[in-house]
């Protein structure tokens, strides 16, 4: 299972690479054509915008597994120990029953914007969509493979850094 997880999680973050390496090329290449010829790609900054978009909901799982997102812990350092894996028990279940709701949300606006065309690309506006049921899709899987240790001890996967314990980084801070 843990070697399932590093294959998911390393394609994750390669999808995430190669969105971030094709953003600047693109841009670049517009920018380098505008000024050698006086000529832009008509599709570089709305497929910058895209890539965007996609690298945005594509890195969030990524940044959820190691705290990345803000989170406010006043409440959970107020309550004894068992408080606090009860209160990291329910923000796990109303994250899961957010992330699920977006991703039927997601298939939903997806499935409404499939006859309908970006302006310069011409490309299905479904695919742009699909960002977001793809995006929360990614974060279910990262929920579920962080939620026993975020509960039992309110730990994050560690992302090298070495700062992975929540009371590590609050700790500190107080």
């Amino acid at each position: 299972m843990k070697r399932l997880e590093k294959i998911f999680v390393s394609a994750n973050g390669w999808f995430l690479i190669l969105i971030l390496g094709a953003m600047p090329l693109i841009v670049g290449a517009n920018i380098t054509l505008r000024f050698a010829t006086g000529h832009s790609l008509p599709w570089a900054d709305e497929a910058a915008r895209y890539l965007m978009i996609w690298m945005t909901f594509g890195g969030a799982g990524l940044a959820l597994r190691v705290g990345g997102h803000v989170a406010i812990t006043n409440l959970q350092d107020a309550l004894p120990g068992a408080g606090q894996k009860l209160l990291r028990a329910a923000l796990v279940l109303g994250l899961l029953a957010f992330f699920c709701f977006m991703v039927s949300v997601g298939i939903e606006y997806a499935q409404r914007m499939q006859y309908q065309s970006t302006p310069a690309m011409r490309l299905p506006f479904s695919y742009v969509y699909a960002a977001m049921p793809v995006g929360f899709s990614l974060l279910v899987l990262h929920l579920l493979l962080i939620a026993r240790d975020f509960i039992r001890a309110g730990t994050y996967k560690d992302d090298g850094s070495g700062e992975s314990d929540i009371a590590v980084r609050e700790g500190a801070h107080g």
